[in-house]
């Protein structure tokens, strides 16, 4: 019979959810990538978009939870990283900016970031 401690499987959630979070981020910068190649009034712009806004909207949710266990000073940080990619998102949406490569730069460190 399998025996395992709490602290295992704390740890394998963990480990499971830093990897979908770097999963979610890949597509995401997959998505950006195709959608910088074709322009900020295309199809996989308007997908890129709405992808990032979803990821990062829930991302922003989950920090500011009470349960969440990243130090304070963590998720305002990320926090505050997280409204300047929604804001450049919707600057993208809007046809203000097709800074794409910015998007993708941060996107890129913060998944690079996830341990």
């Amino acid at each position: 019979m399998y025996q395992f401690s709490y602290a295992d499987i704390q740890t394998d959630s963990v480990a499971d959810a830093r990897d979908r979070e770097r999963q979610l981020l890949t597509r995401s910068i997959d998505l950006l990538i195709a959608a910088r190649e074709v322009g900020p009034d295309s199809m996989q712009a308007i997908e890129a978009v709405h992808f990032m806004n979803k990821v990062w909207t829930a991302f922003v949710e989950d920090l500011g939870s009470s349960d969440n266990e990243f130090p304070t000073e963590l998720r305002a940080n990320l926090i505050s990283i997280a409204l300047w990619l929604l804001r450049e998102c919707e600057e993208v949406r809007q046809g203000r900016s097709n800074n794409f490569e910015g998007l993708i730069e941060v996107s890129q460190i913060i998944r690079d970031g996830i341990q």
